[in-house]
Parts: C-alpha cells; structure tokens; sequence
C-alpha cells in the first residue's frame, strides 16, 4: 500500500514526463548526512528522490537550479532535476537516475577537460550568483560583488567567522587574518567563473558507462581555483584529472598558497556544521597563511 507522499511525489513525476508513473518500490540509499535518499521505480523507470523536512523545501530549490545552470552550459553532466515541492510531510527533491561506479581513467581525464570547459562560463554580473544558496547545511550568501577579495573576505570566510564565533569558536589572529587576504591574493585577478562550489571527492563521479558526473553543487561565480582546491581537501581525485585540466586550462602561479586559503572557508564550514577539532585545523591553517 503507497501512502500519500509516495502518491503526490508519483503524481509529480508523471505530471512532468508527460507518462504515467506507477511505482511498484523504493529503496532507501545511502549518499549523505544531510537527506534521506531513496531510488523510487516502477520497475522500468528509476528516479533519485531526496526528502527532508517541509520547512527545508528551498534547499532543494536551489540545488535545482543550480543543477540546471551547470547543465545548461553543456560542458560536464550533473543529474537533471525533475520536480520538486511538497507532500503533508516531506519537502522532496526528484532527480535523474545515473547508474554511477566505473572507475574508468581516461573518464578522470575527461572530467579534467570537461570542469575546464565549465570554469570557462564566466559572469559579467561579477562574483557570486542570482540568490544565496546553501553548503552542506550552511547558508552561502552570494550577493554580486565586483571585487574577489572583498567577495571571498566577507562573503566567505567573513560570514563562515561569525558563526564560527557564535557557536564558541576561537580563532585569535581571524582579524589579522581578514587584513592579510588583499596581500595573499595581490597580483590574483580571476574571471568570475561558474563553480560547483563543494567539489569534494564524494561529489565527483563517473557513470558506469566512463561518463563524468558532479552532484550536490553550491553553485556560484568565484575564482575556479575554489573547486580544485575543495577536490583536494579530503583526499584527492585521480592524477589524470588534474593533468588534463591543467592541460586544458593552466593555473595561474600562487596557486599552493590560495588552496589553503580557500580551503579555510570549508574547514570552518565544517567547524559550523560538526564542532569537534576543525577550529583547531582552522587555526593551523591561518597561522601558515601569515
């Protein structure tokens, strides 16, 4: 017996592929602390299906639409979203289905040119996105700024400080720190280029067919480096995917130097997110900075 949720959600589905949608199963799956996440089938058709509180209904939105820019640039495959709203109990997020597992390296490679090719979208708006989105759990404020330094200072780390010191964080040179970003980035002047935005390795995938895929995006206009960097916070993606980007798409030098510095923006991210020892791994990375 469906209930009423699984109902509403079928009913959407059907609603936009223009066939009828009768599911015969879903399957619970793993992929991420934040969702629950289910493969819903009829036994000929699957759909990804994310769920989460009604309240949480814009979250979803925004991944949408920021699935949807990336796919519109036709440069790298995301999975596409479908629909999504809510039911009288769970705000739902409808997604392509991908068959994801092969570990193919000349897939890695291709990745590598086509994530070049994605950077190469650029805004003239400047840097940040039409409306402020979401990391992890974290609100990303995004407001069109014409400065990269004033973006990423206040923007960034500026915003991730905050909360970081509302939730007892303690971070005793952030203010020298924040004075020190016009320095660490002088002479950096990068086009305002669509990011994934939260490039970690668990969001970069091939199918099973060799075919690359990014998921989960938080998508923005910021220096492209921000993806290279976050892709080698927590482990690394294959070699092959760094030559042939650099192949593709050279890094300007200083690069070392503004990973860390990006990547500080995550770390406190996590500090907001799970507490425990990221402050500490923070202030590490702010004492080699200066």
């Amino acid at each position: 017996m469906w209930d009423s949720m699984w109902e509403a959600i079928a009913a959407d589905i059907t609603r936009v592929t223009g066939h009828p949608f009768h599911p015969t199963q879903q399957r619970s799956i793993g992929g991420g602390s934040i969702n629950q996440a289910y493969c819903l089938t009829d036994g000929q058709r699957r759909f990804f299906v994310k769920l989460n509180q009604v309240s949480r209904l814009a979250m979803f939105e925004v991944e949408a639409q920021g699935l949807q820019q990336i796919a519109d640039t036709h440069t790298i495959r995301v999975p596409l979203p479908l629909c999504w709203g809510t039911t009288d109990r769970a705000a739902y997020l409808v997604l392509e289905w991908l068959d994801l597992g092969s570990n193919n390296r000349q897939g890695w490679a291709v990745m590598g040119q086509q994530l070049a090719a994605m950077h190469r979208v650029t805004s003239p708006q400047g840097f940040g996105w039409e409306r402020s989105n979401i990391i992890g759990e974290t609100p990303q404020m995004n407001p069109w700024t014409a400065s990269w330094v004033e973006f990423f200072s206040e923007h960034r780390l500026g915003y991730q400080f905050r909360l970081a010191e509302r939730r007892g964080g303690h971070f005793p040179q952030k203010a020298e720190l924040l004075a020190a970003i016009p320095d660490l980035l002088a002479g950096h002047e990068p086009p305002p280029s669509l990011v994934h935005g939260d490039l970690w390795t668990g969001n970069a995938a091939l199918t099973r067919d060799g075919e690359p895929v990014i998921l989960d995006p938080a998508v923005y206009f910021g220096d492209r480096e921000v993806d290279l960097a976050m892709s080698q916070l927590f482990g690394s993606l294959p070699p092959e995917f760094y030559r042939a980007y650099e192949q593709a798409y050279p890094l300007p030098p200083g690069y070392a130097q503004r990973q860390t510095l990006y990547n500080l923006y995550h770390i406190l991210n996590h500090f907001n997110q799970f507490g425990g020892g990221y402050a500490a791994q923070a202030n590490r990375m702010i004492a080699s900075l200066l």
